[in-house]
């Protein structure tokens, strides 16, 4: 419901954004990311509303690590992703910054709401300043895209995006409600804390959209919308989702997610920046290492766990 959910949400506002004349790269940054980020947004209002905060934090931290190491793998190895200017200058800086900010608001154990409100300002600003940057240097669709989107322009396409996003929201809402229910009864089944699942049951299935999008964008060489799409919706994480949720009732942070979890979020970020600056690439090479770095944080995870291993 989740992944089926923010997939007719993706479809209608990309066909919305691009009837503004906003560039791939900018749709990928700011609508598809906030599309994909969806499940974790409602996932993890539906969590701290619940009385589960260790679900909504690790579900973030847990679903930024697995954007940047399993997705943008797998995505990496199925084509080697381009690397623009843009993405390297402006882009992981504010994919970075978003993630250290994070870590130093939260060193007391606390997101407050005022520091929500502070997320909030920030995402309206960056997505202020990357469309018009985006429209300045008028990059915008494609002559065929206009072409395709000037026979859209009545209502009936019209009527179709709206209903597209209206599925969307009602897929993402329950599917919201039965993935916290259902990861919160795991974690009483199984004997694990909550972060544990958040981290990894909650954080791969929020970012199935993700996984889907990258991966569908990248076999169609359409690689700077899926590099853009993951750092966006990275970015979407933290600004929105968290920002959101503490305006709304505020997350207390345990000191294994701070002092581990967010650590594991820094450096995996810091480790894509060489691969992004080497040959202006994201290679095969540069896919496996991120998929072992996954691989071995996710065993590291649940061999916490005495009840697994």
């Amino acid at each position: 419901m989740l992944v089926l959910g923010g997939d007719f949400l993706v479809k209608g506002s990309t066909n919305l954004a691009l009837r503004m004349r906003i560039s791939p790269l900018v749709v990928g940054l700011t609508i598809v990311a906030f599309g994909t980020s969806s499940p974790e947004l409602l996932v993890s209002i539906n969590a701290v509303i619940s009385g589960s905060p260790d679900l909504t934090m690790g579900n973030v931290i847990g679903s930024n690590i697995c954007n940047l190491a399993l997705v943008l793998g797998v995505t990496a190895i199925i084509r080697p992703i381009q690397v623009n200017s843009d993405s390297i200058k402006i882009d992981w800086p504010m994919t970075m910054g978003s993630s250290v900010l994070l870590y130093f608001l939260v060193r007391e154990g606390l997101l407050k709401s005022f520091e929500g409100v502070i997320f909030i300002l920030l995402l309206i600003g960056y997505t202020a300043f990357v469309i018009g940057k985006s429209r300045k240097e008028n990059r915008t669709a494609s002559f065929d895209e206009k072409r395709e989107l000037s026979g859209r322009n009545g209502k009936k396409y019209l009527y179709k995006d709206i209903v597209f996003i209206a599925i969307g929201c009602v897929g993402l809402f329950y599917g919201s409600d039965w993935f916290v229910e259902g990861g919160k009864g795991l974690a009483q089944l199984l004997g694990v804390s909550e972060r544990v699942i958040g981290i990894t049951v909650l954080a791969l299935g929020t970012s199935l959209p993700e996984l889907v999008t990258a991966s569908i964008a990248s076999f169609k060489n359409q690689t700077d919308l899926a590099l853009g799409n993951l750092m966006g919706s990275n970015i979407f994480n933290i600004l929105s989702i968290l920002g959101i949720t503490s305006i709304i009732k505020e997350i207390e942070v345990s000191d294994i997610i701070l002092n581990t979890d967010m650590f594991w979020m820094l450096g995996i970020t810091l480790l894509i920046l060489p691969m992004m600056v080497h040959k202006r690439e994201v290679g095969r090479y540069e896919g496996f290492v991120l998929l072992l770095v996954y691989g071995y944080y996710t065993f590291k995870v649940l061999n916490t766990s005495p009840s697994i291993f």
